[in-house]
């Protein structure tokens, strides 16, 4: 190879070499980032978000996925979107109080009869308004990912809500969670997701509430006794986005994003509803925990004492929000 082939090569290496920087440096990274497994609904959701947004836009995206509180908790992550360390997360709908009282809606607890009726609501008028609820604090809601209905375990067997008296509960960040447990004159504890297996597992409290998927993924059966089936709450999210990051995407690809986004939660709610059912029957055949069903008599009075929780934060989340709530119950 002749001296002068050689260096127009070299110089055409080198050219290429700074175009393939250029290009890498103006790729977009959007940081996800969430609390639970990748085999929970919202961990299939984030994998498939990012699959299809690579999968159609990757020239220009790279989508990083951080499960199991990675890189932020739920209950810093919205102050570190804020500040643009993290650009995608799917906080469940309790977290979101001190930005909006009107969420709250989705913590009174026997509010909805199953999730068809939280479809509906959150598919309707007054759902969908809710997304954009968050804009005056810099936040986006693109849209809400299921999880499923919430059941309690304990130490001891829960029938009636005497039976947890006195008994320590986790809890999200809620003061309608909060106040729920003490109407039956439990104590609730807001504790971070992560911590609660070795609470539980050390008897540092006496039992929580959350899905079935929940149950199953982080093994809260393996160190709780007794769940008792009682559909008393719900676990759903929000994805959200900041405000800044987003208008400061080009509208196409925005568009891009928004579709992915839709397919990737359509996705994450097929598997919520079957994981609900596959997980509840595996906790069951695992023998680990019995599962308590109440009869129409005993929820009942589940239902009537902590009903009043719906009057005690009328003001701040809207009577017209729940009677809607209420509404998509048929």
């Amino acid at each position: 190879m002749n001296k002068f082939i050689a260096t127009i090569l070299t110089c055409s290496t080198l050219f290429v070499g700074t175009m393939n920087s250029v290009l890498a440096a103006d790729k977009i990274t959007i940081k996800f980032s969430h609390v639970v497994s990748e085999n929970t609904p919202k961990g299939q959701m984030a994998l498939r978000f990012k699959a299809l947004v690579e999968e159609r836009v990757g020239d220009q995206i790279n989508v990083e996925v951080y499960p199991n509180s990675q890189l932020f908790g739920d209950n810093k992550v919205l102050e570190a979107m804020l500040l643009g360390d993290v650009h995608f997360a799917a906080p469940t709908l309790s977290k979101f109080s001190r930005y909006t009282k009107k969420l709250q809606v989705f913590d009174l607890p026997f509010l909805f009869d199953d999730m068809k009726a939280v479809e509906r609501f959150q598919q309707g008028v007054y759902g969908q308004d809710l997304l954009l609820s968050l804009e005056d604090k810099g936040l986006i809601g693109l849209g809400y990912l299921h999880n499923g209905m919430k059941q309690l375990s304990a130490s001891n067997p829960l029938k009636i809500p005497e039976d947890a008296s006195g008994k320590k509960f986790r809890i999200m960040s809620s003061d309608v969670l909060r106040a729920q447990f003490e109407a039956i004159d439990a104590v609730p504890l807001k504790k971070p997701f992560s911590e609660v297996f070795t609470l539980l597992q050390t008897k540092a409290i006496d039992g929580q509430e959350n899905t079935w998927s929940n149950i199953y993924s982080k093994k809260f059966f393996e160190v709780q006794p007794f769940i008792t089936e009682s559909n008393h709450g719900l676990v759903d999210y929000m994805i959200v986005t900041s405000y800044q990051f987003w208008a400061s995407l080009d509208e196409k690809l925005r568009l891009e994003i928004e579709t992915a986004m839709d397919e990737a939660i359509a996705l994450g709610n097929q598997v919520a509803d079957e994981k609900s059912r596959s997980d509840r029957q595996m906790i069951i055949d695992s023998g680990r925990s019995k599962l308590i069903k109440l009869t129409h008599g005993e929820r009942q009075q589940w239902v009537t004492a902590m009903k009043p929780v719906w009057k005690q934060f009328e003001n701040e989340i809207g009577l017209d929000l729940i009677n809607a709530a209420r509404a998509s119950n048929r």
